[in-house]
């Protein structure tokens, strides 16, 4: 199955000339979901992997479906203020602007060894302050992974450090 063709593009959005990929159309397809599932958890280095961290909110979908195949936990990583526990805060730099994301205090026991996933690579910015707060909690990121990655953004740049997988990339 050609899960790219399953990835609709929609221009200007969410501001003009931006490019948006919408999964949604893979989304509505369990077959197709089903194999993204299989060919992200191929790439991994090795599957002891404890918890899978998910970023607000479009890699809540296949993190959530990884965390179970791998029988670990999931850590929903939000914008603040969404989760109600004390929680760890990263502020970072976007595009446009300053944005802060959350995990909660607890989510991470020092040295849990910890898949971060997220839907869409773009610029880096929100996947390379997740992997900080994983850091600041003790877990140990085995990967990132990604379902799609925005090449020409160089966004992989910022995660150089850790083994990093893109199902599919846009250049």
């Amino acid at each position: 199955m050609d899960i790219k063709s399953l990835i609709r593009e929609i221009s200007d959005f969410p501001k003009k000339g931006v490019a948006y990929k919408d999964i949604t159309p893979l989304l509505m397809n369990p077959n197709a979901m089903n194999q993204v599932v299989e060919l992200l958890l191929e790439k991994l280095p090795h599957r002891n992997i404890d918890k899978v961290v998910g970023i607000e909110s479009r890699g809540f979908f296949f993190g959530t479906l990884l965390a179970q195949k791998l029988n670990a936990g999931f850590i929903p990583v939000r914008k603040p203020g969404k989760l109600p526990y004390k929680t760890h805060t990263e502020t970072y730099e976007l595009e446009y602007g300053i944005d802060s994301l959350e995990i909660h205090e607890d989510a991470i026991e020092k040295g849990e060894k910890i898949l971060l996933h997220d839907d869409v690579l773009a610029t880096g910015g929100t996947a390379a302050a997740t992997s900080r707060l994983i850091e600041k909690c003790g877990g140990e990121i085995v990967q990132c992974n990604f379902l799609v990655e925005l090449e020409f953004l160089n966004g992989m740049d910022r995660l150089r450090r850790f083994n990093n997988f893109s199902l599919i990339k846009y250049s």
